[in-house]
C-alpha cells in the first residue's frame, strides 16, 4: 500500500476544521494527522507530526495566515493549500499567498447544499494530492516588478502570443511578463482562475509592468503593447473585424473541467489567425487542458513552447503537450520570455 499523504488542517473555526476533517474521512490516500486553531499551535504540530501538506486559512487570531506562511516558507518550505473566503476584497491576500509560495487555493463553500459540499470536497482532495507532489521552494526576497517606463515605438513583431497556465501559473505569469518590454506583441493569457481573481491579478500586473495588462472584456481589442488575461468564469474567444481581433466572453459549459479553458482560447485563435502569425506557450498546471488544441496549432505551423519539468510547480499541462508532440521546444521559465519573444519576431 502506498504511503498516505499526511495532512495538517489550520483554521480558527471549529466548524470549518470539522468540515475539512469530514472531507478526508473517506479518502484512502490522505490522513488528517492533526488540526490547529492558530499558527502558534500549528508551528508546534508541524514539528511533532511532520505533515506532508497544510491547509491554511488567511484570517486567524494571534498571527494571520500570510505572516505564518511567510515564516514557514523561509524556514521550512512545504506544500500549502490556502482555504479561505474568496471575495474581491480577499483576492489580493490570496495572490500574496501564492507569491509567497502557496501551491494553490480554494474557496470555502458558500452554499450549504450537499451538492456544493461534494464539489468542494472533490476539488480540495484533488488539490491536496497535487500539492503533495508539487515543487516547493524556499521563499526569497521577490524582485519588485519594474515601474512602467515611457511608451516606446512597437518592435517589428509578426506574431501574437497565446499562453495557457493553471496551478502555479499566477507566479509563472508574473515571472514571464517581467522579462517582456512595453513594446511587446499582443499577449493573450488563459489562467485557470475564479472570477474575483482575474481582475485583481490584471490590476496588480498592470500597475507594475511596462506594458498594459487588462482583464478580458467583450470588444476589447487585441493589440501590441497589451496583455489580456481571461476573465474568470468565462471562456476567452475572439472575433475578427478586418485585420483586427477583439475579445469575446463566452459563458458556455466548462471544457476539460475549466472555465476559462486553455483549449477554448487556443482553438478560437486557431480559427482566426494563420499559423505563421502565432506563438503558443504552455506553462505550469495540473491536468491536460489545452494540450490537444496546442497540437492542432502546432500542426498548422504555430510555433509552440512548453515549460520544462524542473521549473514547473506542477508538470501536468506542459507534459501533456510534450507527450502529444505539440511542443517545438521545452524551455525553463527563466528563459521563456526571451525564447517566446524571439519566436514572435
Amino acid at each position: 500500500m502506498e504511503k498516505k499523504i499526511r495532512l495538517l488542517i489550520i483554521d480558527d473555526s471549529v466548524l470549518i476544521r470539522k468540515m475539512l476533517r469530514e472531507v478526508f474521512d473517506g479518502v484512502e490516500d490522505i490522513e488528517v494527522v492533526g488540526m490547529a486553531a492558530d499558527p502558534f499551535i500549528a508551528r508546534d504540530k508541524i514539528k511533532q507530526l511532520n505533515p506532508d501538506v497544510l491547509t491554511l486559512d488567511v484570517e486567524m487570531p494571534r498571527m494571520n495566515g500570510l505572516q505564518f506562511l511567510s515564516n514557514l516558507m523561509r524556514l521550512r518550505p512545504m506544500p500549502v493549500v490556502m482555504v479561505s473566503t474568496l471575495t474581491a476584497a480577499g483576492a489580493p491576500a490570496t495572490l500574496d499567498a501564492l507569491e509567497m509560495g502557496a501551491v494553490d487555493y480554494i474557496a470555502k463553500p458558500q452554499a450549504q447544499t450537499e451538492q456544493a459540499f461534494r464539489e468542494f470536497a472533490g476539488q480540495l482532495t484533488e488539490k491536496v494530492r497535487m500539492a503533495a507532489a508539487a515543487r516547493v521552494q524556499a521563499l526569497t526576497v521577490t524582485k519588485p516588478l519594474r515601474a512602467r517606463p515611457a511608451p516606446v515605438a512597437h518592435a517589428d513583431y509578426s506574431r501574437l502570443i497565446a499562453v495557457g497556465s493553471s496551478t502555479g501559473g499566477t507566479e509563472a505569469i508574473r515571472e514571464l511578463l517581467s522579462g517582456v518590454p512595453a513594446d511587446c506583441p499582443p499577449i493573450l493569457i488563459t489562467q485557470h482562475i475564479p472570477a474575483v481573481f482575474s481582475a485583481s491579478l490584471a490590476l496588480r500586473l498592470d500597475r507594475n509592468l511596462p506594458m498594459e495588462v487588462r482583464e478580458a472584456e467583450d470588444g476589447l481589442q487585441v493589440q501590441p503593447g497589451r496583455v489580456i488575461i481571461a476573465h474568470g468564469g468565462y471562456h476567452l474567444k475572439f472575433r475578427r473585424e478586418g485585420q483586427n481581433l477583439f475579445c469575446v466572453l463566452d459563458d458556455g459549459d466548462r471544457v476539460n473541467r475549466h472555465k476559462p479553458s486553455v483549449e477554448v482560447m487556443f482553438d478560437s485563435l486557431g480559427e482566426l489567425v494563420r499559423g505563421e502569425k502565432m506563438v503558443a506557450v504552455m506553462l505550469t498546471g495540473m491536468g491536460a487542458d489545452g494540450a490537444l488544441a496546442m497540437k492542432r496549432l502546432h500542426d498548422r505551423g504555430v510555433r509552440t513552447l512548453a515549460q520544462d519539468e524542473s521549473s514547473c510547480v506542477v508538470w501536468g499541462m506542459p507534459k501533456a503537450a510534450i507527450d502529444l508532440g505539440a511542443a517545438d521546444r521545452v524551455v525553463s521559465l527563466s528563459k521563456m520570455s526571451e525564447v517566446m519573444l524571439e519566436a514572435a519576431l
